[in-house]
């Protein structure tokens, strides 16, 4: 369905996306999963044909998106993080105006977008402006004419930006209703999100692809990883300072307001003891420790340990799909 190829977009000496390399399968949700400035919107715009990458190569059906960018565009409906609609105009009339602009015959569009509004739920408001609709109905909008012309592909940047809780688990349920009848990649900050509704995550940072793999087996690569959370009485910065030379430790150190205490959320191999090793060290800087709970791993941690390097040498030596 999807083939991205070694692809890096350059600006300078800056890399937003450095050498990453997928495939996607027909019909599965794929989550693009990163902080801010990873290269999520970078690679979704290079795969949609938006810019144009520095080197590499996507092909979408087999259609090389720069050799036959409009074979390729064809199989595709984009939704970017901002929707691209015109407030004056009634939602009716910005899906037959966008339905015109993808070439859809004009004999069939009325019908297509009746379709898409259906599929949406935004039916009843087809005569309503979209500039009085509330933000969970825009992306609604915009989820509809990424879906006119029916698509084999739908990219979804950050959907669920700005909505609030019901807004977002009422987009949830969309998107997971569109995988099978269309093959659905998804970006996100919000890992819940991820976890969610997505078949496959492939998590990014600083423009690298650091793990690909299904929520449940990346759970495993924590599997050999304790996790704790200590209540310090210290300045944050002398906990940083004792807890940085530690080799196998990674480390998450957050001030309690009000207080002279701090929370840390300490990570290392089961094969160490870990707890033991760091109380040590704080024991020996006179670092008073007030409360130990051991933690269980989650989503966030595999985020965390990947995004922070500190998993992802285990990753390499692994060897497969991540990298």
């Amino acid at each position: 369905m999807i083939k991205v190829e070694n692809l890096v977009k350059r600006y300078g000496d800056n890399y937003a996306v450095n050498n990453i390399s997928f495939t996607v399968e027909k019909g599965k949700i794929y989550g693009f999963l990163g902080p801010n400035g990873a290269g999520k919107s970078t690679a979704m715009n290079i795969i949609t044909g938006y810019i144009a990458a520095t080197s590499g190569r996507v092909a979408i059906n087999g259609h090389d998106i720069l050799e036959e960018p409009d074979l390729a565009r064809r199989s595709v409906g984009y939704l970017p993080e901002q929707p691209p609609l015109y407030l004056e105009m009634t939602v009716f009339e910005y899906l037959m105006f966008a339905a015109s602009i993808k070439h859809i015959p004009k004999a069939n569009r009325r019908a297509e977008v009746e379709k898409v509004m259906e599929k949406t739920s935004v039916t009843h408001m087809r005569d309503r402006l979209i500039n009085h609709l509330s933000k969970g109905y825009r992306q609604r909008v915009g989820l509809s004419q990424a879906l006119l012309g029916d698509p084999e592909v739908i990219i979804l940047d950050e959907p669920s930006v700005g909505l609030d809780p019901g807004q977002i688990i009422e987009m949830r349920e969309l998107i997971r209703g569109l995988a099978g009848d269309h093959t659905v990649i998804l970006s996100s900050h919000i890992l819940s999100e991820v976890s969610a509704i997505c078949d496959k995550v492939l998590i990014l940072s600083k423009g690298r692809l650091i793990a690909q793999d299904t929520p449940e087996n990346l759970a495993k690569i924590v599997a050999d990883y304790v996790m704790a959370e200590m209540t310090l009485i210290a300045e944050p910065q002398k906990v940083v300072d004792v807890l940085k030379p530690l080799d196998g430790v990674s480390y998450a150190v957050l001030p309690i307001a009000g207080s002279d205490r701090v929370k840390v959320t300490i990570r290392g191999n089961k094969d160490m003891d870990v707890q033991t090793v760091v109380s040590c060290a704080l024991a020996e800087a006179k670092i008073p420790v007030i409360a130990i709970d051991t933690l269980a791993a989650s989503l966030e941690d595999i985020f965390l340990s990947l995004t922070s390097g500190k998993l992802l040498e285990k990753e390499k030596a692994k060897g497969g799909e991540n990298k």
